[in-house]
């Protein structure tokens, strides 16, 4: 079993994986959407789901079940968001952005990745009739696990500052995005289900105040508390953010006490015949309690983000991708390649890599940061390319921007692709020819 598992396990482990699959899924849903199965490709999505016990449905929306579409991007994209919320945790706590001097420099460059690229989707939108001004948000994106697989392609040799700094800012680039849905994407309140709401996140408060690590207390409130959102009228993955909140990053166990109580038991551990592979009662007593530091020594924060992260990658974030990438280049009387298909890719491309650099650049020019170690101003430029990288959270957007307008979508939805796509090949090509063949020469 082992034997089987092992190379799954190995190939689940890769950015570079993850970042193909996601690829693959997109290319996929292009091809179904234009084939003889788009009737059925969208009839699918269209078909209600539902969980009922008795007359309640946890899957509905103002007594409505919820479509496969509804489900995969109200439900399963909040496990993705709750997921991003752990990082952004864990990022604020003791990652590269736990300090003002280590958030300095990537605060700078998120804030022009994100300014620029809505500045040059006005102004190309703005030569049109107006009617894309709701998709402003769709270009400032960055895929974190896209962008950080185009550059674990080119191996050891980038420098970690470099992988630092993409990570930092796509962090930072993700806050922005979530307080951008947030803000612009929520419908009319409904105020009794956010009261009702604020019970739960009192009890996910005292869990964390008083160190719950049971992650099946969180999950089972968090359900609550994202089912409230969902009728509530405030966009229900941000119900995953505020989840990730309250999971407790402190561990029980320091690793200190855990060191110490590992090797007493192990020298107290019940001897036993040298062939028997029957174990007695009292070893199988002392490797449960092993069992049970060794689980309390691991904070229910990285627990919950280890364990999602394969899951997120491999399957939520391909279904995304299948479900929403799916572009309709025919039938569209050639609105297909609109204003809207323009001002998204250009945002991306132009706009996510002159607003990183520039603002990157004028702040290290004035002093107020210092560039990476290891970084200079040409991987700079490879870097700030693959900023435009926008795929998973930009589709999202697209769609809240444009779920009413097939005709808009599929223009959204085309810009992202081609934004993405061109801005990681000439984010790698650069990277390629700028950073050095050997890993001691960039030492």
């Amino acid at each position: 079993m082992m034997k089987t598992t092992r190379p799954i396990m190995r190939f689940m482990s890769s950015n570079t994986n993850a970042s193909l699959l996601l690829f693959i899924a997109a290319i996929l849903a292009a091809i179904v959407a234009n084939s003889p199965l788009a009737g059925m490709y969208s009839s699918f999505f269209d078909a209600k789901v539902s969980f009922q016990m008795g007359h309640f449905n946890l899957l509905s929306h103002n007594g409505e079940p919820l479509t496969v579409l509804a489900f995969v991007n109200d439900a399963l994209m909040t496990v993705f968001f709750f997921m991003v919320g752990l990082e952004i945790k864990r990022e604020l706590l003791v990652g590269e952005i736990s300090s003002m001097r280590k958030a300095a420099l990537p605060f700078i460059a998120a804030c022009g990745g994100m300014i620029l690229p809505v500045v040059v989707y006005s102004i190309i939108c703005s030569q049109g009739e107006g009617e894309g001004a709701n998709g402003l948000a769709i270009p400032m994106a960055t895929d974190i696990a896209f962008s950080l697989g185009v550059l674990s392609l080119l191996g050891n040799r980038v420098p970690i500052g470099m992988k630092i700094f993409l990570t930092a800012f796509a962090v930072i680039d993700d806050i922005g995005g979530i307080l951008v849905i947030a803000l612009f994407y929520s419908s009319h309140l409904a105020v009794e289900y956010l009261l009702i709401s604020l019970i739960f996140f009192f009890i996910l408060y005292l869990g964390n105040r008083y160190d719950v690590n049971n992650k099946t207390f969180y999950f089972l409130i968090g359900i609550a508390i994202w089912y409230l959102f969902l009728q509530s009228g405030i966009h229900s993955t941000i119900a995953g953010v505020l989840i990730a909140v309250f999971v407790p990053a402190r561990p029980k166990l320091k690793i200190g006490r855990y060191l110490e109580r590992i090797r007493r038991y192990i020298k107290k551990f019940p001897a036993s015949q040298e062939n028997s592979i029957i174990l007695t009662n009292e070893q199988i007593e002392t490797l449960k309690r092993l069992e049970a530091a060794s689980d309390n020594v691991i904070s229910p924060l990285q627990a919950m983000e280890d364990g999602l992260h394969r899951f997120v990658n491999f399957f939520i974030l391909p279904v995304f991708a299948f479900t929403n990438a799916g572009v309709m280049l025919s039938g569209g009387n050639g609105e297909i390649m609109g204003v809207v298909t323009i001002a998204v890719a250009l945002g991306l491309i132009i706009g996510k890599f002159s607003g990183i650099f520039l603002f990157t650049f004028l702040a290290v020019k004035t002093k107020i940061v210092e560039i990476p170690k290891g970084v200079n101003w040409k991987g700079l430029a490879g870097i700030s390319l693959l900023g435009g990288i926008g795929f998973t959270v930009s589709l999202f957007i697209a769609n809240l921007s444009f779920g009413d307008n097939l005709v808009l979508l599929n223009q959204a939805k085309l810009g992202v692709i081609l934004g993405t796509i061109i801005s990681g090949i000439a984010g790698y090509i650069v990277l390629h020819l700028a950073l050095p063949k050997k890993r001691e020469i960039m030492e």
